[in-house]
């Protein structure tokens, strides 16, 4: 007989999230190892926007710079079976309500991930890479740019950007379980927008404010959707279905 999750001791509990780990683990370091043999292509990929030329100021730069892409590319490639761990490790414990929340939720995070990404790659960044060099063209400076230097601030945004379309779920999840509503989201809204532009300034690579207006507009308009995902879709009366659920679990088993 199987044991559900409330009833498996402490150390079934440990194995179950030790597997985890390492099925987790070795997903991530597979996709890694995967991404470093593609460096160049993934290199090439990074560097389609830029107008400018490249070079290497130290002999371990390249290599560092394609450790960096591999890793990131990496994560990309392992999330959704990372989150399918996460789903497999969490889903026994939760009660019928709860799942119906809980998958789809993981699966639209790693959707938004991927479009944050997609909208980094396609329109954030080729954006400010031509404002920039182009203001440094008309200072009469030679855009010769650092592998490291245009890997990095390529990774910031890549990432910062599947980070921060993630805030329309967060908000959603929020609600559906009672923290959030309507009324309090429009209420909170001249925060959010300081917060938005706070966020930015922390997550973007350069400190003008034309990089942080980038982050901190889309990051504004995600939460407004995240308004209109409150309103369509939450809040439930989740937590007390839950309780009620909870009860009749409680008396099934005495």
């Amino acid at each position: 007989m199987v044991m559900d999750n409330a009833a498996m001791p402490l150390n079934g509990h440990l194995k179950e999230l030790r597997g985890a780990l390492i099925r987790s683990l070795l997903t991530l370091l597979s996709a890694c190892v995967l991404s470093f043999y593609f460096s160049d292509l993934l290199l090439k990929w990074l560097t389609a926007p830029l107008v400018a030329q490249l070079i290497f100021l130290s002999p371990t730069e390249v290599f560092l710079a394609d450790i960096k892409i591999a890793l990131f590319s990496g994560i990309a490639l392992s999330l959704p079976i990372i989150l399918c761990e996460v789903a497999r490790f969490i889903a026994p414990g939760l009660v019928h309500n709860e799942k119906r929340i809980f998958y789809p939720a993981l699966l639209f995070a790693s959707i938004s991930f991927y479009i944050g990404v997609a909208f980094a790659y396609f329109v954030a960044i080729p954006f400010a890479l031509q404002f920039l060099i182009a203001y440094g063209q008309q200072k009469g400076v030679l855009p010769q740019i650092s592998v490291a230097m245009y890997v990095d601030f390529n990774l910031k945004f890549l990432f910062s950007f599947g980070l921060i379309f993630e805030f329309p779920i967060v908000m959603l999840l929020l609600a559906r379980t009672g923290l959030l509503t309507v009324p309090f989201l429009i209420h909170a809204r001249k925060y959010a927008i300081i917060a938005a532009f706070i966020i930015a300034a922390i997550l973007t690579p350069t400190p003008d404010i034309f990089n942080q207006s980038i982050m901190a507009i889309p990051l504004i308009v995600l939460y407004e959707i995240g308004i209109l995902a409150v309103r369509f879709f939450g809040p439930s009366p989740l937590i007390g279905a839950i309780e009620t659920e909870n009860n009749h679990l409680s008396s099934d088993r005495q």
